[in-house]
């Protein structure tokens, strides 16, 4: 008996750091002190010591049973986008610039070439986010996770100097609220979907005309989470401040928007400002889903949220789409009890 016999194949583990090699390397920064293989990542700090107070910012998060649909259509080059992106927008959220990223799959067997092209989604991510991967485990268990199966979770740290934080203190009645557009589902909810939807390869592979897209039912529900972190930074660099900002994720606008509020602000949120993508349409209409639970499970087609004042509005909204994202103009900040209307 050896360690293979019992499951576990140190070579193919070899095999996998090979292939990924050239992604992780891909995302490099200056500040990487650090190669692959080593026991810990390394990330020099020195440039970010003019900042009058350099506060760390940090995010964990995992893709969820979005992961699911990958075993299902065999498809696993886009969920580390996702996973990248839960971690990274809710460290822009706070004002702060992502530094690094590392990665944990557990998986029932290493076979290298899924796990490389897991990695590859990973460090797509990192890249569109302006992030360094400098680290990550892989961990074989068999008789934990099934053979075909994996989960997937990462952690990200980023800083910002302290008087840029982002925490809606500023807030008040007369700010404007500005969402940005989703990619569709992203990384919530899907243990919803998967009750709504027949969950095989014939229903994943279709083409339905609701969608108004030449996509598939699959591969709309497995479209990568959207990473803001480059609007987000264009926004601040157009010398606009942005008072408060809410990553819509798991919870929709009822659990997150109230979350960069202060007391005795209110949101108000007009429902006809910003398109709702069909897949939602979709999703509710083939699940009898009421409309609130679909606000309060999904982003609608709204990921991101700021509030600024009406002055800078014009700006910030040119900001976004320089950035190459699409920006609505969704509500406004009222007085009132925390929380939101939507009209």
């Amino acid at each position: 008996m050896d360690y293979k016999k019992a499951g576990v194949d140190i070579e193919a583990g070899y095999k996998a750091v090979s292939l990924m090699k050239e992604h992780v390397e891909s995302t490099m920064r200056p500040e990487v002190l650090s190669g692959l293989g080593g026991f810990s990542g390394a990330f020099s700090m020195k440039s970010f010591m003019g900042m009058e107070e350099p506060t760390l910012v940090s995010g964990t998060d995992g893709v969820g049973t979005k992961l699911k649909l990958a075993f299902l259509l065999d498809k696993h080059d886009t969920v580390g986008i996702d996973c990248v992106a839960m971690c990274v927008n809710d460290i822009a959220c706070a004002g702060g610039e992502p530094l690094f990223f590392l990665d944990y799959i557990a998986c029932g067997k290493n076979y290298p070439e899924k796990i490389a092209q897991i990695v590859s989604g990973v460090a797509n991510g990192c890249r569109q986010a302006g992030a360094a991967l400098i680290g990550g485990e892989t961990a074989e268990m068999p008789g934990f996770y099934p053979k075909d199966e994996y989960d997937l979770a990462g952690f990200s740290v980023g800083v910002v100097d302290k008087k840029d934080l982002i925490d809606g203190s500023t807030l008040r009645a007369g700010d404007i609220i500005i969402g940005m557009a989703s990619s569709g589902v992203h990384s919530n909810g899907f243990s919803l979907i998967r009750n709504v939807f027949s969950m095989t390869e014939s229903t994943l592979n279709r083409k339905y005309e609701s969608l108004e897209s030449d996509a598939t039912l699959g591969e709309t529900l497995l479209t990568p989470t959207k990473i803001y972190v480059k609007a987000l930074k264009s926004v601040r660099e157009s010398g606009v401040r942005i008072k408060a900002c809410s990553h819509i994720t798991g919870g929709g606008f009822y659990e997150n928007i109230p979350r960069m509020l202060r007391e005795h602000t209110h949101a108000r949120i007009s429902l006809d400002n910003f398109r709702v993508p069909p897949i939602f349409q979709m999703l509710a209409r083939d699940g009898n889903v009421d409309e609130h639970t679909m606000f309060n499970t999904y982003n609608m087609g709204i990921g991101m949220v700021i509030a600024v004042e009406l002055a800078d509005v014009e700006k910030a909204v040119a900001a976004i789409e320089s950035a190459g994202e699409t920006p609505y103009v969704i509500g406004d900040i009222i007085g009132g009890e925390k929380g939101i209307t939507l009209c």
